[in-house]
């Protein structure tokens, strides 16, 4: 895993990654955090999350996701269906879910210069070091990069 700083987003559309991934609930809000900016930014990605099922546990360790264009490269927004609900107190990161969707992701992105927020360990609680661990296992020999946020 390397790790830089600045903002996903920003280096996504200069074209550092072909693929960047967020956690998502199941509850299609994407209210908080780097989600409500991706909303805002690529609404095509949102409105991915909405062709969902609302509240559906069935999307956990899913995923769903947009194409969009950026002068003229594409880039893959990734919805990670890493926790159910976004409510209440205590951890909301599902590690076994967040293993199984970056399995997924592993396989359907392979070759993929893929960048991440610190997925799962923010607003949804989780334990970073359980999460980074998780992914350099999952998305081994892979091109995967951790982008923590600075303005």
């Amino acid at each position: 895993m390397q790790t830089v700083r600045g903002d996903l987003l920003a280096l996504a559309i200069a074209g550092d990654f072909d693929v960047i991934i967020h956690g998502c609930n199941c509850q299609n809000t994407m209210g908080a955090g780097i989600a409500k900016s991706i909303k805002q930014q690529f609404p095509a990605a949102y409105d991915a999350d909405h062709a969902t099922e609302k509240g559906s546990r069935d999307k956990l360790g899913t995923y769903s996701f947009a194409i969009v264009d950026c002068d003229g490269r594409e880039l893959t927004i990734v919805n990670a269906y890493t926790q159910f609900n976004w409510r209440g107190r205590g951890i909301k990161a599902d590690y076994d879910e967040i293993r199984s969707v970056f399995a997924k992701i592993k396989t359907d992105f392979a070759g993929k210069r893929i960048g991440y927020p610190l997925i799962g360990a923010g607003l949804a609680g989780g334990d970073w070091d359980i999460i980074s661990q998780i992914i350099t296992e999952e998305l081994e020999g892979e091109n995967h990069t951790l982008v923590e946020y600075q303005p």
